[in-house]
């Protein structure tokens, strides 16, 4: 239902004054209009005077210059205020280059560090504008404000306005998310309604997921901060990496070149896993009888520790080591008088013993060598001459051997052919 307000308006009709009052005033007109130009004002209305009470203008007031960035609607005389308690006021705003100076006087008993904070805001929803001062709030105060210092824009600013505020809540009620409010909880309940186990079970796996990760976090901090000094060091050699990237682009042109025959080598290479898993499925109890009798072999070897390797320096150089062999021989030859036993007998005990064809190879030889007797008794080969041939004449028969066209040589052997003339030839010549 309407309805309908009569408003009663006063009859504003003007009136015409008393002549006396006319008098008064033209005289007040004239005065003032002598005394501006006098003393170089300028009236901007009621604001550019100075009101009585204002606080900030008593004896011993200081001031402080304030930039701001913007003023806003901020006028002369507003007030600023400290805890929400008026201290003082606005006596003069100008523009200084890009920004505002707003000039406020402050009561005596105001006390404010140095690197206080200004900031203007609305004493209410649809009140005037004022200045609030307050100590910084994320650094520590420093000194003391005094008259004639300075607050820079750094520290200053205009808290949100009315404005602003309508503004947002327009932009959030009309272009946000609030008219999807209605879509969200649909879904959420087509999402939860019949699944309440599901869920009740999952919110513990949460808070434990969350619970490890929270535990973990020192070490996420440093895995992330890890990450960082890699890519940073990837940043560092970018050059090197976008060289490299480069380079490979022909290896992998090759390998896309070879993808046929990679891709046949891995699919042999499964075939041949398949087979080595049914060889050991088949020979499983064979292959670990192997590796058993195998341990014995290998703790032997390893028992040996470096004496394997040391013998096996000289193998190539036996007897002598190429270690101490420049030690041992000065010059660029070298005598060698050895003795080989190659028995049977010595065959059989260096490298049959131990195996099943030990003891095989030395019985006869060990019957012959009692009846023909040790070689090293027979004397030293080289040193002995030849043993003559059976039914030749005693040494004392047979002449002196000598090499013809050549004096007699003490100890010469008797060689058949060389020294000594063969069976059946002529004594002391030539055949025929």
């Amino acid at each position: 239902m309407m309805r309908r307000l009569a408003l009663r308006v006063p009859d504003i009709r003007p009136t015409l004054p008393a002549p006396g009052f006319r008098r008064r005033a033209a005289a007040l007109a004239v005065g003032l209009a002598l005394a501006l130009p006098l003393t170089g004002c300028q009236y901007d209305g009621l604001n550019s005077l100075p009101m009585p009470g204002t606080e900030g203008t008593g004896e011993g007031a200081y001031t402080v210059q304030i930039q701001m960035p913007n003023v806003t609607t901020l006028t002369r005389n507003s007030p600023v205020r400290v805890d929400d308690v008026s201290v003082g006021a606005v006596t003069d705003i100008e523009v200084e280059d890009w920004h505002a100076l707003v000039t406020v006087s402050l009561n005596p008993d105001v006390v404010l560090p140095a690197n206080a904070t200004a900031k203007i805001g609305q004493t209410s929803l649809l009140g005037s504008n004022h200045v609030e001062l307050a100590p910084p709030a994320d650094t520590a105060p420093e000194g003391q404000l005094a008259d004639g210092d300075v607050i820079p824009l750094e520290r200053a600013g205009v808290f949100p306005t009315t404005e602003q505020v309508l503004s947002s809540l327009s932009v959030v009620l009309n272009g946000g998310g609030i008219s999807q409010l209605e879509n969200i909880t649909r879904e959420l309940n087509s999402a939860l309604v019949g699944n309440e186990e599901e869920i009740r079970d999952l919110l513990p796996q949460m808070n434990d997921l969350i619970g490890n990760l929270n535990a973990q976090r020192d070490d996420i901090i440093s895995a992330i901060s890890g990450l960082d000094r890699l890519s940073g060091q990837f940043v560092e050699q970018t050059d090197v990496v976008e060289a490299a990237i480069e380079e490979i682009h022909p290896a992998l042109t090759v390998l896309a070149d070879r993808r046929q025959n990679i891709t046949t080598t891995i699919t042999k290479l499964g075939e041949l896993s398949d087979v080595v898993n049914r060889l050991i499925a088949d020979s499983g109890d064979d292959l670990k009888a192997n590796l058993a009798n195998l341990a014995p072999v290998l703790q032997t070897l390893a028992d040996t520790g470096g004496d394997l390797t040391e013998s096996l320096k000289i193998l190539a150089s036996f007897p002598f080591p190429l270690t101490n062999l420049d030690n041992a021989i000065k010059g660029d030859y070298l005598n060698l008088f050895m003795t080989v036993d190659m028995t049977a007998k010595r065959l059989d005990s260096n490298f049959l013993t131990g195996t099943g064809l030990g003891g095989m190879f030395g019985g006869v030889e060990v019957a012959l060598g009692q009846v023909a007797g040790p070689a090293g008794e027979q004397g030293n080969p080289l040193a002995t001459p030849l043993a003559p041939p059976p039914g030749a004449p005693a040494p004392g028969d047979q002449p002196q051997p000598t090499i013809p066209g050549l004096p007699p040589i003490p100890g010469l052997p008797a060689i058949p052919g060389l020294t000594v003339p063969l069976p059946g030839q002529p004594q002391g010549g030539e055949g025929p």
